[in-house]
C-alpha cells in the first residue's frame, strides 16, 4: 500500500484535497515525496496519520490537541496520562456544550409555549423575547 495520489488519499479517508494540503502546511502530516511530474505520492503512514486526524476532528478535538496527540504517538514508551488528559478535557468540553444546548432547548420551548394564541406579529411572544432578554427564564 503505497503510492497514493492526493485524490486517492482523499477518497480513502473522506478528507478533502485542500484540507490535506492544509494539514501538510500545518505540519500535521509530512509533505510527501513528489514524482518527476511533481505529483504528491502518499503511503501507508500518511493514510494512517490522516485517518487518525480525521477521527480526532470528528470527535471535536481542537488542532492543538491533535498535534499533541500526534507528538505523543511518536513516543510509544511514554505513559498514556497526557493522552488521557486531552481526552478528558474534550469530554468536559462536549458535556459543557450539551448542557448549554439543553438550556437553549428549554428556553426556546418556553418562549414558544407563550405564542399559541398569537395571530399577529404585534402579539408574537417569540419576537418580544428575542428583543428583550429579561423575558427569558435565565442565562443561556
Amino acid at each position: 500500500m503505497a503510492d497514493l495520489s492526493i485524490g486517492d488519499l482523499a477518497r480513502r479517508t473522506g478528507v478533502k484535497v485542500p484540507t490535506i494540503r492544509y494539514y501538510e502546511q500545518m505540519g500535521l502530516i509530512p509533505e510527501p515525496p513528489r514524482t518527476e511530474g511533481n505529483q504528491r505520492r502518499y503511503g501507508r503512514a500518511e493514510l494512517d496519520r490522516l485517518t487518525f486526524i480525521k477521527h480526532a476532528r470528528d470527535l471535536g478535538l481542537p488542532m492543538e490537541a491533535i498535534r499533541d496527540l500526534i507528538d505523543l504517538s511518536a513516543h510509544p514508551e511514554r505513559p498514556c496520562g497526557d493522552a488521557e488528559r486531552i481526552a478528558a478535557e474534550q469530554l468536559a468540553t462536549v458535556r459543557d456544550k450539551i448542557a448549554r444546548l439543553q438550556r437553549l432547548e428549554a428556553e426556546l420551548e418556553r418562549i414558544m409555549a407563550h405564542d399559541h394564541g398569537a395571530h399577529t406579529v404585534a402579539d408574537c411572544h417569540v419576537l418580544r423575547a428575542l428583543a428583550d432578554h429579561s423575558l427569558c427564564d435565565g442565562d443561556h
